[in-house]
């Protein structure tokens, strides 16, 4: 659960003795209007989610060759505390648990758009009910939380259960597993745009498999998570360090490691340029339209080109979406939305004949039947 936020500072002390406010979050808190029809925060009557016996891991999962291992087993040397100093929370043997009331850690490094995979466990025995009971959780950049809780055979609001995008979005299932065994989460966030002014471009995506089992499903955040208030979004950095809560109870951490993922490639306006089409009669277009065996099975229906404008709409069998192609030399063909082009053989005299289908890197043959 969030405790974030100068007005809320009072609370954070009352709650756990003391109150950590990363100043890239404090600062940026600002109160969202709350649209019409959508549930109340916190709501105990919104429905729970349905409870799914997931499976547990014996031993810690391998991190792949590219991920940043944030904890390996030994040390918290990729942590700091709020004000950057060494991590204080308890290492013990292959894992590291919550020092209560020493405050969160962050990542010493900031990531954005990130697969990230932790494993953790909530205290045994259980002690405390509803949000005092196994209480931890994972804030992307800082600010958007994934909620860690004990909610194995427990019960507390939708929007704070375990897998829960803090205070706005209920996890799909309750995977939760027993007190003291070891749970994952494997998390893939994209991070909010902002444009050069600050205004949001696009907002934060999550996707939270725990246990297994997907309980987030590309979830659009409608802005920073806390506790008793709905925020807006505020423009940031395209990264900010990882950070895990410190909520007083002793949740215990290991395996943990995250992926940079890569933005989307933007073509060149040369790359995303319309074909440079060449002008032919209804005549010419005629000769080239038809129907055609697809590579060597005469069994199948043909593929078939007729006239349409300046070009051909090619129909496959077994698509049911027609694809334009449109002229760019005397006897290639284009296809106006796809990088593939249609090359026609043609006889003595000139008339079009067969023809081969360049895409991906090869090539398809088209036997013209008719």
């Amino acid at each position: 659960m969030t405790r974030i936020g100068i007005g809320r500072l009072l609370v954070a002390f009352l709650a756990c003795g003391v109150a950590y406010l990363p100043s890239s979050v404090a600062t940026a808190e600002q109160p969202a209007q709350v649209p019409r029809g959508r549930w109340k925060q916190h709501s105990m009557v919104r429905p729970k989610p349905p409870v799914v016996v997931a499976q547990g891991i014996a031993t810690p999962q391998p991190a792949p060759a590219d991920a940043v291992v944030l904890f390996g087993g030994n040390a918290l040397d990729q942590w700091v505390t709020d004000t950057g100093e060494p991590a204080a929370w308890t290492v013990g043997d292959g894992f590291f648990e919550v020092k209560p009331n020493a405050g969160a850690i962050l990542t010493r490094e900031s990531f954005g758009d990130v697969q990230l995979h932790l494993e953790w466990a909530s205290p045994a025995p259980a002690s405390g009910n509803g949000q005092d009971r196994g209480n931890s959780g994972v804030f992307l950049m800082g600010r958007y939380e994934i909620q860690i809780l004990d909610t194995f055979q427990a019960d507390t609001y939708a929007d704070g259960q375990t897998g829960a995008v803090y205070g706005e979005a209920p996890p799909l299932f309750n995977a939760s597993l027993p007190p003291g065994a070891w749970q994952t989460f494997d998390i893939v966030f994209r991070g909010p745009q902002f444009s050069t002014d600050g205004a949001l471009l696009t907002p934060a995506f999550v996707t939270v498999l725990h246990n297994g089992v997907a309980v987030q499903n590309n979830e659009r955040i409608p802005g920073p998570t806390s506790w008793l208030n709905t925020l807006s979004y505020q423009p940031h950095p395209r990264e900010a360090p990882i950070r895990l809560q410190d909520h007083g109870q002793p949740v215990r951490f290991r395996n943990i490691w995250a992926r940079r993922l890569p933005a989307r490639s933007e073509p060149s306006a040369e790359q995303s340029r319309p074909p440079r089409t060449i002008a032919k009669t209804p005549a010419e277009l005629a000769a080239f339209a038809g129907a055609f065996q697809l590579g060597d099975d005469a069994t199948k229906p043909p593929v078939t080109m007729t006239v349409d404008g300046n070009g051909l709409i090619v129909r496959f069998p077994d698509r049911p979406v027609d694809m334009p192609i449109v002229p760019v030399s005397e006897r290639v063909f284009e296809f106006v939305n796809t990088d593939a082009t249609i090359e026609f053989e043609t006889d003595a005299s000139g008339k079009p004949g067969d023809a081969t289908m360049h895409i991906g890197g090869s090539t398809r043959s088209l036997k013209r039947v008719k």
